[in-house]
């Protein structure tokens, strides 16, 4: 796992979202910048709760010029209940074949209850609008993640 670093080129991509509609990172930064957040799998405690509040600062992070996009190997469908249930203000972009997250160097092994297996780390990345990675998160507890970011993003 070689996981990008602050001033690091993003790798570029398009994917869809709970929607089936294609997002593309270089559309999105011509708005803001840009917090791409990986996550391990939709509706899972952990990830429920992360998303949850990032949807609850969504609009303090939208003040700060900050748009979120969460990325996860789960499929279309999978996402979209997660946003219907927990109504997530952000798009969920799917992931399956974790080209995107090995892109960013957050796929890898884990271990788990003793078992090891290959999957996303959950980091995330601010991406500025010139495409470079502007900081990497990588030391958060999922519920208080997006204290991190907005801290980082009003110091």
């Amino acid at each position: 796992m070689n996981t990008l670093k602050a001033g690091d080129n993003a790798p570029k991509f398009s994917l869809q979202n709970q929607n089936d509609e294609t997002i593309e990172l270089a559309s999105l930064l011509n708005e803001s910048q840009v917090l791409v957040y990986f996550y391990p799998k939709a509706s899972t405690p952990g990830c429920t709760v992360q998303a949850e509040n990032l949807r609850d600062q969504n609009s303090v992070l939208a003040d700060l010029n900050t748009r979120v996009v969460g990325i996860s190997p789960d499929p279309i469908k999978r996402l979209k209940n997660f946003e219907t249930k927990k109504e997530l203000n952000f798009d969920l972009l799917s992931d399956e074949d974790h080209a995107i997250a090995d892109a960013f160097g957050v796929w890898g092994l884990k271990k788990f209850m003793g078992k090891e297996y290959d999957g996303i780390h959950r980091l995330s990345f601010l991406v500025g609008q010139d495409g470079k990675i502007k900081h990497v998160f990588d030391k958060f507890k999922t519920k208080d993640h997006h204290q991190v970011v907005i801290d980082y993003l009003t110091q």
